[in-house]
This record gives structure tokens, sequence and C-alpha cells, in this order.
């Protein structure tokens, strides 16, 4: 007869998610995992595999969860431009107030430790970044179609601008929030969407 898993992988995954975004991949080891989730060793690699597995899957769950009334909040009917620019500036605000800020972004982090070497965090940081240059995307050309934009402004270059510079904050915002860089740098974003 089969035994039945004594915890929920759901939340062990959870508990795997959060200590690898405080810690990053190579400063958690196998022992952090054990004590943080609860749950045997054996256990963990039944259910998720070795470290690397159990890190892809934690990574992909933040993906997955992540801004999630992004595609909501860019998709209203009726001006865009607004909906893009309280993004920007939700993103200033989160880099500098947001009490998980010293963590900064799950995906940034692992793009910063990982993506270099590691194709598996390179493939799920690229579909995260993806997810968001479409969204920006699909919000300039409404803007651009509605003449909120100027016919020559490029949505696609605009969103890769954006992407970037959403990626910057986060890391900014680890480091000094405090010096003005970021509200600076959101100011100049919000110029070009003028």
């Amino acid at each position: 007869m089969a035994r039945t898993k004594e915890f929920d992988p759901d939340a062990a995954l959870q508990a795997a998610l959060e200590l690898f975004w405080e810690r990053g991949y190579e400063a958690t080891s196998m022992a952090d995992l054990v004590a943080r989730l609860g749950v045997a060793r054996a256990s963990i690699y039944a259910t998720f595999g070795n470290k690397h597995e159990l890190y892809l899957a934690a990574l992909d769950r933040y993906r997955e969860l992540r801004n999630p009334g992004l595609t909501e909040e860019l998709s209203q009917p009726g001006p865009v431009l607004p909906a893009v620019r309280a993004v920007v500036e939700r993103f200033a605000r989160e880099a500098c107030e947001d009490p998980t800020r010293l963590r900064g972004c799950f995906l940034t982090n692992s793009a910063v430790e990982l993506a270099a070497h590691d194709t598996g965090a390179a493939r799920i940081v690229e579909y995260g970044w993806n997810e968001m240059e479409t969204n920006l995307t699909a919000a300039l050309t409404r803007a651009r179609a509605q003449g909120e934009l100027p016919p020559d402004r490029d949505p696609q270059a605009l969103a890769r601008f954006l992407l970037v510079l959403f990626q910057g904050m986060r890391v900014a915002g680890k480091a000094a929030p405090e010096s003005g860089r970021l509200g600076a740098a959101a100011q100049q974003a919000l110029a070009l969407l003028a």
C-alpha cells in the first residue's frame, strides 16, 4: 500500500520559495530547507527532486504569483497611459517602501545569481520578463492607437525600457532607496510617456 504524504507539498514549496528568495540559491543548503520546510530530506527529494529542481519549482511559482493584477491593471477600458504611469509609480514606491524590498525581486535575483550559467533559471526568468514585456507592449500599443502616444513611439521599445527600469529599481531599492535615484528615474520614464 502506498504511503500518503505527511506534509502539504504546496505549503512546502511556498516555504522553499520564501527561503530561496531571502538567501538565494548558493546560500541555501539542504539542511536549511529541511529545517524551514519541516520535512525530511528524503521526502523533499521524493516530492521535488534535488535542491536545484526545488529551486526552479519555487522560482516558477514566484513567476506565476508576482504582479497578478498587472494584466488587469493595464487592460482596463479607456485611457491607457494613466494605468502605465501608475505601474511605473508603484514599482518606484515599492522599491523604496515595501517591507520585502530588501529581498528584491526573486526573478531579478535569480538572473544575477544564476542565469548566466543555469539554463533552467534563465528560461524561467526570461519567461517572466517576456510576460511583463508583452503586457506593457499591448498597453502601449493601445495607447498609441488611441492617440495617447505619438505615432512615432515604438510600444515594444518603450515596454523593454520599462521592463529594464523596473528590474533596476528592484536592485537599487535593495541598496539605497533613500538616495532619490528611484524617484528621479521614474520621473524620467513618465516624461517619455507624455
